[in-house]
């Protein structure tokens, strides 16, 4: 921290010495005092993301609370596959933002409560695209875009909505998509009511390699074996 000349001059080495210890104190305090102020901004972030998922989950009564739960999941997924905090936090984030381009799509056609035209499913296909331009303005989260883009692509190959397959669709995108097709069957809709978990394993058993990247598929299944009562549905 300092340097004193020879001879000593024990009031000056005295004076020194506190002002280096005053010194590392006040950068320990600010040190500090960052981190609380960065844990205090992602709460903040956090509490603001959730509120807009949950305006985005409102405008269909029959999927309230899917953008929270994929998120949840998606972030067990990523959990057991190894990612650390920091990425178990980003990917919780981008599941509950999976969906934000359906703020485009009119309230008619989410909620209609019959089949949808061939020309309205067309338009719910643009909720991904739609998404990804939103977030894409977030420059520090390129995760973000590439989630809420990508979350309907199949492994196989065949999704929307640029037909990417495998590895060139990004991870996160990839754990999305397994726990977004999950709540989608574990959570009523307009025309059906939460399907059986036997079903919904069998569905995701049999996506593998085609629907879905195998090991997150795998990894979902597994929470699965382990929910014996059920409670992972909405």
């Amino acid at each position: 921290m300092d340097f004193i000349t020879k001879p000593f001059v024990p009031d000056v080495l005295t004076l020194r010495v506190r002002h280096s210890i005053d010194l590392i104190r006040l950068q320990r305090n600010l040190s500090q005092l960052v981190e609380l102020k960065t844990e205090e901004n992602r709460k903040l972030f956090i509490h603001v993301v959730s509120a807009l998922a949950a305006a985005i989950d409102a405008k269909d009564p029959y999927t309230n609370g899917h953008s929270a739960r994929v998120a949840e999941y998606t972030k067990e997924i990523a959990k057991r596959y190894g990612y650390t905090e920091k990425q178990q936090e980003d990917i919780y984030v981008a599941g509950l933002l999976h969906d934000v381009g359906k703020i485009g799509i009119p309230d008619a056609i989410i909620n209609k409560p019959s089949k949808l035209t061939d020309e309205e499913f067309e338009i719910i296909k643009t909720h991904p695209a739609m998404g990804a331009r939103i977030l894409e303005t977030i420059k520090e989260m390129p995760s973000l875009s590439e989630g809420a883009r990508w979350h309907h692509e199949k492994f196989g190959g065949g999704g929307y909505p640029d037909g990417l397959a495998g590895e060139k669709i990004s991870e996160f995108a990839r754990i999305i998509a397994v726990a977004d097709s999950y709540d989608a069957m574990a959570s009523r809709r307009s025309y059906r009511d939460v399907l059986p978990q036997n079903v919904v394993r069998e569905e995701i058993e049999k996506g593998k390699g085609t629907q879905f990247d195998p090991k997150f598929a795998d990894i979902m299944l597994q929470m699965i074996d382990e929910d014996k009562n059920y409670t992972m549905k909405e």
